[in-house]
């Protein structure tokens, strides 16, 4: 089921100020693109279960709000800290398992594939904005498309994508 055209006609209409609203929380614009993207996945995931927002504006802007404050926490987490002692310059670099990395280039080998069903045109949006992270604007200029028409085909190839490594092919 596809989201409901009220719930993208409100995102579409808002989304320059919904990323003006993440980026007072976040300073950096390109966290905001992928902020509000994340928000909007989620709120056509819930219009494709079937759950109606009644608020689809504020719906998004609270989510918007959350997943800012959630990455600024992590962001502040995860600013390393000088070791205390000379023994961390000893310890050897985490490397992962020889598992990881085969499960690793498995899904991603599986995203490619699922990414591979679609258009032409939103195959290549996902590679240039997902892939490549290149800013939105410059897909949106290279497909000859408004930021906004750019920004909803990259989201349904995440949604389809999610869909086919999820394995849930009904949603």
């Amino acid at each position: 089921m596809a989201p409901s055209s009220t719930s993208l006609s409100v995102y579409i209409e808002h989304r320059d100020d919904l990323l003006n609203y993440a980026n007072k929380f976040l300073g950096d614009r390109a966290v905001a693109e992928d902020v509000v993207q994340e928000a909007w996945l989620r709120l056509s995931s819930r219009d494709a279960k079937g759950q109606e927002i009644g608020h689809p504006l504020s719906y998004l802007y609270s989510i918007v709000r959350n997943l800012a404050l959630d990455w600024s926490k992590r962001r502040v987490r995860e600013v390393p800290q000088p070791p205390e002692s000379v023994t961390w310059q000893v310890l050897p670099a985490a490397s992962p398992t020889a598992e990881d990395v085969v499960l690793q280039r498995d899904e991603f080998r599986a995203l490619l594939d699922a990414i591979q069903e679609l258009p032409e045109r939103t195959q290549l949006a996902f590679r240039l904005y997902k892939l490549e992270e290149r800013p939105l604007q410059e897909v949106a200029d290279r497909l000859r498309l408004s930021v906004p028409r750019t920004h909803q085909i990259v989201a349904e190839a995440l949604v389809h994508a999610m869909q086919r490594l999820l394995g849930d092919e009904d949603r």
